[in-house]
């Protein structure tokens, strides 16, 4: 595998060449990095590729500038449902109480607590969404996990277990609804088919452009 970076334009894109792949792949990243993965071919046939899907890749790093990643200040707020709230406030008072029982000069301590409050209001918000859908869509699961996930915002497994992940509560809740929606519909098809979009569009008409939202969606500690 060759690593070079390709200047086209105004923009600077990460090549990749693996000449065991059959196709030719470009993304773009969360944080705007935009990666060429290529077999071995010609500068010509790279030129033509980026020209031909550089509307795209435009169009993906608009989306990125106009959702940049939340922060906010440990032991001074807390993100919640894509907005900043004191960590005075009514919304963090659990959190507060956790934050009291620890040494607040210890990063990890305190992240232990802010996981541990995420980790319950979903354990309460998310089963509430997950009935209220269930119930619309006809539709019953076996159980509900909630967990921290790196790559996932949900799962569904075909003996009808939906895992959740606790990160869901720092983002709009109307994403966090499509998530619902979206792990009820593998309870059906358990694939990204016709049918399953289909079933997700009835409840979630505007899925599409959520599902691209919550794509570049970018969290941080």
């Amino acid at each position: 595998m060759s690593t070079n970076k390709i200047q086209f334009n105004d923009l600077v894109i990460l090549h990749l060449c693996k000449p065991k792949l059959k196709n030719s792949y470009i993304s773009v990243k969360k944080n705007g990095d935009i990666t060429l993965k290529t077999p071995r071919v010609s500068e010509s046939y790279i030129e033509n590729l980026l020209s031909k899907k550089e509307p795209w890749i435009r169009k993906q790093l608009k989306i990125v500038e106009e959702n940049p990643p939340k922060t906010h200040n440990l032991q001074d707020e807390v993100l919640l449902f894509g907005e900043l709230f004191s960590i005075d406030s009514d919304e963090a008072s659990e959190l507060r109480e956790y934050l009291k029982k620890i040494d607040i000069s210890k990063i990890d301590a305190i992240l232990k607590c802010y996981d541990i409050f995420y980790k319950n209001y979903a354990k309460n918000y998310l089963a509430q969404r997950a009935e209220h859908y269930a119930k619309e869509m006809a539709l019953s699961y076996n159980s509900i996990k909630f967990r921290k996930m790196r790559s996932r915002w949900g799962s569904c497994s075909s003996r009808g277990t939906i895992t959740f992940n606790t990160e869901l509560m720092k983002i709009d809740k109307r994403l966090i609804d499509f998530v619902v929606v979206h792990e009820l519909a593998h309870l059906v098809h358990m694939n990204h088919s016709k049918k399953f979009h289909d079933l997700v569009s009835l409840y979630i008409p505007d899925y599409r452009d959520l599902n691209r939202m919550l794509r570049h969606f970018s969290l941080q500690p």
